[in-house]
């Protein structure tokens, strides 16, 4: 199944005898709130679903968004209708990263059914409402560990003899900025690759063939291992292994990414354009 789905098939499949729960995720790194964003208008029947309080531990050593607690997180998609067997398709403003995240932690959580609206709210031709749905309890229970993750040891692993990308701005990668964590930098042997350049200007993936080239350029094969990947807190990454499962790789996540990785001081750290 694409991990990804159109506007026009999202309105297609609603209407349609098996519609799928729809999650509303919208957020902003550093920004506010999407609550009120969504109360504003959002797509019929869509749940709102908090990154940094339900997506999300409580930030500390594990990185500023580590994993939520799998029984919360179960709680939560259950009040937002989310079955085992239920399709669901996420949403968030346009850029894709939070959606994403949704997108990697019911995958990782053992959901078979999960895609992420392509383009967000903004590629959304249909009506909005403002009407708060209050649907049936589903009954999702999560197993975690149904996608691969990292932590900083094997991330460095990664890094020494695979292939782990750095799903953040390049001038955060060199270390010329740092506007949140410790330190700048970069994990020594990552290569860069801006989450940014997965995506057209409206905020659509770009086409698949268009992906593997990237990623192949940047080192990708088609190894048992997969491709890791890492970014500031386990956001935009998740974006980077959706975009990769697009092209054809295996992406995995280090979802401590580089607010754990900076936050030890006896941690390692490159700077400048390349990998060592």
């Amino acid at each position: 199944m694409k991990p990804i789905i159109t506007a026009s098939e999202c309105a297609s499949e609603s209407a349609g005898s098996r519609p799928p729960v729809l999650l509303d995720v919208r957020w902003q790194l550093g920004g506010p709130n999407g609550r009120p964003d969504y109360e504003a208008g959002h797509l019929p029947g869509a749940v709102f679903v908090d990154l940094d309080a339900e997506l999300a531990g409580p930030a500390g050593d594990g990185g500023r968004h580590p994993l939520p607690d799998p029984e919360a997180f179960g709680a939560v998609m259950r009040r937002a209708g989310v079955g085992q067997d239920t399709p669901v398709v996420v949403y968030d403003g346009g850029q894709g990263w939070a959606a994403a995240r949704a997108w990697w932690l019911l995958r990782w959580t053992g959901h078979r059914d999960v895609r992420v609206l392509d383009g967000g709210l903004a590629a959304w031709t249909g009506d909005l409402t403002t009407e708060i749905p209050h649907p049936a309890e589903g009954d999702f229970r999560p197993k975690p560990g149904a996608l691969p993750t990292l932590d900083a040891e094997s991330a460095a692993a990664f890094a020494r003899s695979g292939l782990l990308l750095d799903a953040r701005a390049a001038e955060r990668y060199r270390g010329d900025v740092e506007p949140i964590d410790r330190v700048g930098g970069h994990i020594p042997g990552a290569v860069s690759a801006p989450t940014t350049q997965n995506a057209d200007a409206d905020g659509r993936y770009l086409p698949a063939e268009q992906l593997a080239a990237r990623f192949a350029g940047l080192g990708a094969e088609g190894g048992a291992e997969g491709v890791g990947v890492y970014c500031g807190s386990g956001v935009s990454g998740a974006h980077e292994v959706l975009a990769l499962e697009i092209a054809g790789f295996t992406g995995v996540l280090y979802p401590g990414s580089w607010s754990e990785w900076s936050s030890d001081p006896s941690r390692p750290v490159a700077t400048g354009p390349e990998p060592q």
